[in-house]
């Protein structure tokens, strides 16, 4: 089986929103979503990330079809004086389809966004690992560690606060 490890393109999305669908439930049996309503949302976002300079999103193509994917996004910091910033990516839905598992294929298109990392200068990569997936990510050259805060924002049903 050859696998291709390429940036996505608009002809992949339909295949993006069903594997991100089919992640989302993988372990949970219960939804009053319906996947046609989650389709236009998702749709939407990856059109723009498709198109934008912030998101990268690669995946591993075997037989015609996107078998794993991993999302990056670019997060610029704020210029210091004195000192050359550069970008930093999060990354997010490292997903693989079930049957294409344990075959070192998110290994390899991990691989394939960090040498894209160095190159673009990227001064880290960062992710907030599931349990279950710490794992993977140590394999592939990700540590623990200990600096970020977070703050978890309550939600105002009204959709208030700063975008109101």
């Amino acid at each position: 089986m050859t696998i291709i490890i390429r940036e996505a393109l608009e002809r992949d999305i339909d295949q993006l929103i069903r594997m991100r669908w089919d992640f989302t439930w993988e372990n949970r049996t219960e939804t009053t979503v319906r996947f046609e309503d989650f389709v236009q949302e998702c749709r939407a976002f990856l059109i723009d990330a498709v198109q934008s300079d912030r998101w990268k999103i690669w995946v591993a193509e075997a037989e015609g079809k996107v078998v794993s994917h991993v999302y990056v996004q670019l997060i610029d910091k704020v210029p210091r004086p004195g000192r050359v910033t550069h970008p930093f990516g999060y990354v997010t839905n490292v997903y693989t389809l079930p049957e294409y598992r344990s075959r070192g294929i998110g290994g390899k298109v991990m691989e394939a966004v960090k040498l894209r990392a160095q190159a673009s200068e990227l001064e880290f990569l960062i992710v907030w690992p599931a349990e279950e997936s710490i794992p993977f990510y140590r394999k592939t050259g990700f540590r623990l560690c200990t600096e970020p805060m977070e703050l978890h924002l309550e939600r105002e049903s009204n959709n208030g606060g700063m975008n109101g």
